[in-house]
Order: structure tokens, then sequence, then C-alpha cells
């Protein structure tokens, strides 16, 4: 994991309610995730090997919706797990 990965991954951890929202997005694009397709306000992202597809909205403030950073941030502790196992 690169440095700047580990900075924005600390940065959602300390900041779930207040996380920008590009950020959130960029944090996803660190670990793999790739940028799909945005119908109306949704922002779509998935990730090759994974049948999960990622859905980020901002919040109208260019916040992440807390709930998705938490989901983002499961779903990278997954990974993190699996790369050590």
């Amino acid at each position: 994991m690169t440095t700047v990965c580990r900075k924005r991954l600390d940065e959602a951890r300390a900041n779930l309610t207040s996380l920008r929202f590009a950020n959130l997005c960029a944090l996803a694009e660190c670990f793999g995730w790739v940028f799909v397709r945005q119908s109306g306000s949704d922002c779509l992202y998935k990730r090759n090997g994974s049948t999960r597809l990622m859905n980020f909205q901002e919040d109208g403030n260019g916040r992440a919706k807390p709930y998705q950073v938490r989901q983002l941030l499961g779903a990278i502790d997954e990974l993190i797990a699996g790369e050590e196992a």
C-alpha cells in the first residue's frame, strides 16, 4: 500500500461523517475500484475479481455519505485480510 493510500485510509477512518466525496472516490481507486459510470447523482465503481459494486453519492455539501464510507472501509478491510491470509 502506498503512503498516499495509507493516508487516505487513515483519514477516512478518522472522519466517517465529514470525509469529502472526492477523497472517498480517490480512496476507492487506491484499492483497485474503477469508476464505471454515473447515473444521476450515483457514481458506480467496480473492482476486478469482485462482484461487489460500490455506489457513492454526495450528501449535498461535498461530503460522502457516512454509511457509504463505512461500506468502503469494510470492503477494504476484507481485501487487506485476504492479502494477509
